[in-house]
């Protein structure tokens, strides 16, 4: 597998405190990377920075280019996006990065086949094209005949997987989840990250993903333990 997106030398200082002490990572095609760590261990300063969200104050952040027709390999290489301005990075977020938060943040005025559709329409996909490209990702999902209900129509479990169809609407290369289970019970959130890490280990994208919870970790390949801003340890799980 080739690694698709790399941390190198992450810092990341807010005054006296150092959210990031030089943090090296790197997560590949089809890889799951679950970040685990103590409240102010730096895990979601990390999922951040590797989003383009936060701008390290040290390091790189290196993003494979996009690939040509048939997976051609890209001519471009690495592209180092920790240098990128604002609307490049939001363009960047918009289209080649997923995200699924704790609380799935859905609109609650619309649909859910228009909650996964919005991606594509802000990048200018007309509606009606959106939408049935929307609807492609409900039945993997088991979400079949709930095209229509609005997000305060839906469970928890619904919700949340509705946001995984969103992140995963425009073919993303990184997903980046942010506690997805963390308000789900623990049956609903055992179902979600397996289906969150299996289907975008089917589309050929990676996860990176934070979490407090060791039994949501282990569904991935890789975990990384974090505290006062360091990577402490490193596992590798065989995922079935």
């Amino acid at each position: 597998m080739s690694t698709v997106l790399a941390g190198n030398g992450l810092i990341k200082k807010y005054g006296p405190t150092t959210a990031l002490a030089g943090v090296d990572v790197a997560v590949a095609e089809r890889e799951s990377l679950a970040v685990m760590g103590p409240s102010g261990s730096g895990k979601s300063t990390l999922l951040h920075t590797l989003a383009g969200i936060i701008r390290p104050d040290g390091g790189q952040v290196l993003l494979r280019g996009e690939r040509g027709e048939k997976g051609v390999p890209p001519a471009e290489g690495w592209e180092r996006i920790d240098h990128w301005g604002e609307n490049k990075l939001s363009a960047l977020r918009r289209r080649r990065f997923g995200f699924v938060f704790q609380f799935g943040q859905l609109l609650p005025e619309l649909p859910a086949e228009e909650n996964v559709a919005l991606p594509l329409m802000l990048e200018g996909v007309p509606r009606r094209q959106a939408v049935r490209r929307a609807r492609h990702w409900f039945a993997p999902l088991g979400l079949a005949g709930l095209e229509q209900r609005r997000p305060g129509q839906l469970s928890g479990g619904q919700a949340q997987r509705v946001a995984i169809a969103r992140a995963l609407a425009v073919e993303p290369d990184v997903v980046f989840a942010d506690e997805p289970t963390g308000a789900l019970d623990q049956s609903t959130g055992e179902e979600v990250i397996r289906l969150l890490t299996s289907v975008t280990r089917d589309q050929g994208a990676c996860l990176v993903m934070v979490t407090h919870d060791a039994d949501v970790a282990a569904h991935c390949d890789r975990v990384l333990q974090m505290r006062d801003g360091r990577v402490i340890g490193h596992s590798r799980h065989t995922v079935a």
